[in-house]
């Protein structure tokens, strides 16, 4: 039996093993040749190695995702099941702890330690939140000198610090960008109870959804519209088309966002609503959804409150959400 051979049998009878107990079990072969035989192994792909030193600890490939699954706190995982989505460069979705591995591995980030560190940022963003809804309102009375809305909710962050792209910033973003439809049904499933909630806790008998500015093929908001199916009755409202299209995401000034928004979005309905919800996907400085609910307000569309709603929005006072 050649020495690769002892040391993938040993790993298999104990499943894992560090370089000593590997060194004292093969007696007779030096540190420095045990250290070259696991090399070729790793460069292999038949061991793999997780922990710094001085604690390293060498296992089959095959064994690693048994080995993270139980290594992992239960009630870490489950919060991770819930919330975490991986889209690889290659389209490829990975929900859950399955997803959140494929992202440790790419980035080369011990997964035990890492989802420890990702429960405690989920923490810090969750303070933000109540009863499963971000309050955006704060942000907007600090960004605008006059703010149409009488409340704003995101359903959560587009992206938070070291993880990048929340579940929903995933799906948003990639919904949109690829145009996929059945991403797009993930997303209305996933938002749909949320959005039934607010309906019903704020009497909303009117929703308004953000008319989109890029031109698609298949449109995220006429899609969502449509897939949501919302008992109430839809406001009528429109883009003004002109010869060349600028989209919001594509200005990084307040100031323009603002004038922008107000120069192009015509609220076209006539009727009148107790209480009105605007619908947006994103909220990056809050000048559409701003806007619109003005135009609401000053043509006395509504004789009750305007609600905000969007699928994400940004942490800080003036983010601007250019991917979607």
């Amino acid at each position: 039996m050649t020495t690769s051979e002892k040391i993938i049998n040993y790993i298999s009878r104990n499943r894992q093993a560090s370089g000593k107990q590997l060194s004292d079990y093969l007696d007779g072969i030096t540190a420095r040749g045990v250290r070259k035989q696991l090399k070729n192994l790793l460069d292999k792909g038949i061991l793999i190695k997780i922990g710094k030193p001085p604690r390293v600890y060498y296992l089959l490939k095959e064994e690693k995702k048994k080995y993270l699954v139980e290594g992992v706190d239960k009630t870490i995982k489950k919060i991770i099941d819930e919330r975490y989505l991986f889209i690889s460069l290659t389209g490829e979705s990975k929900y859950g702890w399955d997803g959140f591995l494929s992202w440790c591995e790419k980035t080369k980030q011990d997964p035990i330690k890492t989802s420890k560190d990702y429960i405690s940022t989920l923490k810090k963003f969750d303070a933000f939140r109540k009863d499963g809804l971000i309050d955006g309102l704060p942000k907007m009375k600090n960004t605008f000198r006059e703010v149409f809305l009488n409340k704003l909710f995101y359903l959560d962050f587009y992206s938070i610090e070291r993880f990048g792209k929340t579940k929903l910033g995933q799906m948003l973003l990639y919904a949109k960008q690829s145009q996929n439809v059945r991403l797009m049904h993930e997303l209305v499933k996933e938002i749909n109870p949320k959005v039934m909630s607010i309906i019903d806790k704020y009497d909303i008998d009117g929703v308004l959804f953000v008319p989109p500015t890029v031109k698609r093929e298949i449109q995220f908001m006429r899609e969502l519209e449509r897939m949501l199916r919302l008992p109430v009755r839809i406001i009528s409202v429109g883009k003004i088309r002109t010869d060349i299209a600028i989209p919001q995401k594509t200005l990084s000034k307040l100031v323009d966002r603002i004038e922008n928004a107000r120069h192009t979005i015509v609220v076209e309905d006539t009727g009148s609503f107790r209480n009105v919800l605007i619908i947006d996907d994103a909220v990056g400085s809050g000048a559409t959804i701003n806007e619109t609910a003005k135009q609401i307000k000053k043509r006395s569309l509504v004789r009750g409150k305007v609600i905000g709603l969007a699928i994400t929005g940004s942490f800080k006072g003036f983010d601007v959400i250019s991917e979607v």
